[in-house]
């Protein structure tokens, strides 16, 4: 009896996931500190990003402006 491998095919659209691609300008310092966290904790630098981006997002506070 022959088994048959099968496999899904890959969607061809980018960003279906429920990512986006992007890149950005960090210093050289701060693109350090994330490799040793990386390197530390075994997470890659991007899953890094993203759950310091989302922390980050779910904590800010806007200061309003006040007329003196």
């Amino acid at each position: 009896m022959k088994t048959k491998f099968t496999i899904s095919k890959k969607s061809a659209l980018k960003g279906d996931d429920g990512y986006k691609t992007f890149s950005i300008r960090i210093k050289k310092e701060t693109a350090d500190k994330l490799d040793e966290l990386s390197a530390k904790t075994g997470h890659s630098r991007n899953a890094l990003i993203g759950n310091l981006l989302q922390m980050a997002l779910n904590n800010i506070e806007i200061k309003e402006e006040q007329n003196v």
